[in-house]
C-alpha cells in the first residue's frame, strides 16, 4: 500500500513538473488518499 502511494506521489509531482499524464494522475492519486484515510480510520 505504501509503495503504491509513494509511486503515485512521484507521478503526481512529475505531472507537475512535465504535465504528463495530466487529469488521470490526479484522479488516481485522490482515489489513493481516499483509500488510505479510510484504512487509517478502520
Amino acid at each position: 500500500m505504501w509503495t503504491i502511494i509513494a509511486v503515485l506521489v512521484i507521478l503526481w509531482l512529475l505531472g507537475f513538473s512535465f504535465h504528463i499524464g495530466g487529469n488521470l494522475v490526479h484522479a488516481l492519486l485522490v482515489i489513493a488518499l481516499v483509500v488510505f484515510i479510510v484504512k487509517m480510520l478502520s
